[in-house]
């Protein structure tokens, strides 16, 4: 976008290169917090697996150049869906990859709770140089370096972590974990907790704050609950958002705001309160919500799957 216009030319085409459709396709893009010309891309490949890419921008800020593109993880999916594609850095730099557990249904390889697997995980890495074959650097305090369990794993138990975020107040880690037949979940992880390191949130032993597999009776220790929770009869498929701190609306400050693919509902919860937390709907809306952005100001944007981006502002 320039002065309020969209630009004809894409900033990035690498269309021949994307999966489509359903759960597939172009999922993630994250600039580094120095914008060092260079930004990073999530996607499903033509063979369905995942592929973490740099690019570069060259002399035309509008343009990146898909020769540029330089891979820094592969990730073989063994079925269609549940592809995460969540990118971002967090305050630190680090740089964190939300991967759903391979798909099919109710993860019939347990790829989630097995640490060894970078499938139902987020994964933490340094972008900034390489190690070996790796495109990328572990970070030392990464919870499973020198402990079984790849080094790249950060937290564990998640089914399809479609979108995550931080607090860019606090840094507290906030996801939108998409549920399997019955609840859809927002996770939090303080930064007082250490932000989601080694974390387990459940998955699939439990399906949100209740038992999956087993049905009853399920080992609830050493799992995090979500803070938040609902059912099918709300929506099927959780958007996660962010914390709301812009200076434009007053009443949603401090609030997290996510939204329902399926039914359009938006709602907010209080980003300091305690778990569980009963949600507000904020707005019902006709949108397919698919994910929601923010801006450096902290202002917030709902990208609808039908081709529109809106801005959230004070009624």
């Amino acid at each position: 976008m320039r002065d309020g216009q969209l630009i004809a030319r894409p900033f990035l085409d690498i269309s021949e290169r994307v999966s489509c459709c359903g759960e597939r396709g172009l999922l993630g893009l994250a600039f580094p917090p120095d914008g060092a010309g260079e930004f990073f891309v999530d996607y499903t490949d033509r063979d369905g697996n995942t592929v973490v890419s740099r690019f570069q921008v060259g002399g035309d800020p509008d343009r990146a150049h898909p020769t540029t593109e330089a891979v820094v993880l592969r990730i073989t999916q063994p079925y269609a869906n549940h592809n995460g594609g969540m990118i971002t850095f967090d305050r630190y730099g680090y740089f964190f990859i939300g991967t759903g557990d391979g798909g099919s249904s109710g993860d019939p390889g347990n790829r989630a709770q097995n640490k060894d697997s970078l499938l139902g995980k987020l994964l933490r890495i340094n972008v900034n140089g390489s190690s070996g074959t790796r495109q990328y650097r572990i970070p030392s305090s990464n919870p499973y370096v020198g402990k079984p369990g790849r080094n790249e794993v950060w937290s564990y138990g998640l089914r399809n972590p479609w979108r995550f975020s931080f607090d860019r107040l606090t840094g507290d880690l906030w996801i939108g974990d998409v549920g399997q037949a019955k609840y859809e979940e927002i996770d939090r992880s303080t930064s007082g907790s250490n932000r989601g390191r080694g974390v387990n949130f459940g998955w699939r032993v439990m399906e949100g704050r209740h038992c999956y597999k087993p049905s009853t009776g399920c080992s609830t220790t050493g799992k995090l609950y979500p803070v938040a929770e609902y059912t099918h009869s709300e929506g099927c498929s959780v958007t996660g958002g962010y914390v709301y701190r812009g200076p434009s609306i007053a009443s949603l400050y401090g609030r997290y705001v996510f939204g329902d693919f399926c039914s359009g509902r938006i709602w907010t919860v209080p980003s300091g309160g305690a778990s569980p937390m009963k949600k507000t709907l904020l707005m019902d809306t006709a949108m397919t919500i698919s994910s929601f952005g923010e801006d450096d100001r902290g202002e917030l944007f709902v990208v609808d799957h039908g081709g529109t981006v809106y801005r959230l502002a004070a009624s």
